[in-house]
């Protein structure tokens, strides 16, 4: 099970809307069952990410992630959405798939 670790400036909004997209195209693309996201606050990504395989990030990230990180702002603008979440199926998925 990838853990993935989806954070914005309050936990709540941009990462929610971040987050469903990010669901559907991971169970568009065949991963249904083999990850969960767990939504945060931007300040807590430090003490979390320890646990987690990928952290996305609705904003640059100012705060240190012990574990690879994406920034998806264009999830939320719809632009070049493809890209970003083959880079995200790279990060999480790339080992399995050789």
């Amino acid at each position: 099970m990838k853990k993935i670790l989806l954070c914005c400036g309050t936990g709540v909004a941009t990462s929610t809307v971040v987050n469903k997209k990010l669901e559907a195209e991971l169970v568009r693309r065949g991963h249904r069952g083999q990850f969960e996201i767990t939504q945060c606050k931007a300040v807590e990504v430090p003490a979390k990410s320890p646990n987690f395989d990928l952290c996305v990030s609705t904003l640059t990230m100012s705060y240190k992630c012990e574990c690879p990180i994406i920034v998806a702002t264009n999830l939320l603008l719809n632009r070049n959405v493809e890209a970003t979440y083959d880079q995200i199926e790279q990060a999480l998925f790339a080992e399995e798939e050789k």
